[in-house]
């Protein structure tokens, strides 16, 4: 019976459209915890879930809050699941085993979730000099190849490229790896940036079992130094990778489409040989994107819409300000508040 209930609730996942990368994941946390605790689902009590955080808790590798979290959170799906009178679950245990299932984490043994963000706190934005740090450490590389004459300076250059993308559009990696050359576009409005004005992102990171939210991002004046990047590559290296004609915009070696663990081994071979803060990723870029857009005083709103974010408040976590701009904003305020009162600068 446990198999059926485990499949019978990855059918109900599938039936909603969630993804098998989503579905997998959760089957397989019911089955650790059916092994850790030695019984099966309708055996389970509360008990037996605290044990076993307890015991993830204790083991080498920290976990993050938000890791347990979602553990806590795909089990007790489960056992809602098993329920649910519409399955018939609790009638078939009772008639079988003479007890029914019961929901393992409630509210007073689980991680309640009151802030906005979860996540590593030393995920931060880079600072200019860190991406700039980073840019010329990927370009670095490439010279670095090519006075050696040795192979691999034109997969150096597209690593290159592509890190300089992530942070001009603000992507997610995702996004980055499933971008097609099709999808860079004009903007009628900034006809300079040519066929590069804007970026169809169609792989946008999906919700609730939704399809992929697709959305436009717009080429920023202050990132349009992507434009000539953007150009060159296409030009003159793509060609060099593209043997079968295939549309992704950043391909392997072997012509078929770079993968994002590529994405993030080219992000930390950058950042290690820039000397840069090892726990950031690529995705720190994103947070950067977001960061510096602020800092050039675009509206929340607009900036929401570049990166595709549902929620304000999804946004705001993402922003880590440079003490240079709210020193900025703190001076502009107290000339406006108390400019009568100072005199260059300086109280009187």
């Amino acid at each position: 019976m446990f198999d059926a209930m485990v499949d019978g609730w990855a059918q109900q996942q599938r039936a909603k459209f969630l993804r098998e990368s989503t579905i997998g994941p959760r089957t397989r946390l019911v089955r650790r915890l059916a092994e850790f605790a030695g019984l099966y689902p309708w055996q389970w009590t509360p008990e037996e879930g605290e044990a076993w955080i307890s015991h993830l808790r204790s083991g080498p590798t920290p976990l993050r809050l938000s890791t347990v979290r979602g553990y806590e959170v795909d089990i007790g799906l489960f056992c809602a699941y098993l329920l649910d009178a519409r399955y018939d679950w609790v009638t078939e245990c009772i008639a079988q085993f003479g007890r029914a299932p019961v929901q393992v984490f409630h509210e007073d043994n689980s991680i309640i979730h009151i802030g906005e963000y979860e996540g590593d706190p030393g995920r931060r934005p880079l600072t200019y000099d860190e991406v700039q740090a980073l840019f010329d450490a990927a370009d670095a590389r490439v010279a670095q190849i090519r006075s050696r004459g040795r192979k691999g300076a034109i997969p150096a250059l597209r690593d290159a490229v592509a890190l300089k993308y992530c942070y001009a559009y603000g992507l997610r990696r995702q996004e980055v790896s499933r971008s097609d050359v099709v999808d860079l576009r004009r903007n009628s409005k900034f006809p300079a940036f040519g066929r590069f004005g804007a970026l169809t992102v169609r792989h946008g990171k999906a919700s609730r079992g939704g399809p992929p939210k697709r959305r436009t991002v717009l080429t920023v004046p202050e990132m349009s130094w992507i434009v000539d990047i953007l150009d060159h590559y296409l030009t003159e290296v793509r060609s060099e990778l593209d043997h079968t004609g295939h549309p992704a915009l950043f391909l392997t070696e072997r012509g078929s489409r770079l993968g994002v663990r590529a994405l993030n081994t080219a992000f930390a071979t950058a950042r290690d040989a820039a000397g840069i803060d090892p726990t950031l990723d690529l995705h720190s870029l994103r947070h950067s994107y977001v960061t510096h857009l602020v800092e050039f005083d675009y509206t929340e709103r607009f900036i929401q819409e570049q990166v595709g974010h549902a929620f304000s408040s999804t946004t705001a976590v993402y922003i880590g300000v440079s003490n240079e701009y709210r020193n900025g904003l703190l001076m502009q305020s107290i000339h406006a508040r108390y400019g009568h009162l100072l005199n260059d600068g300086t109280p009187t």
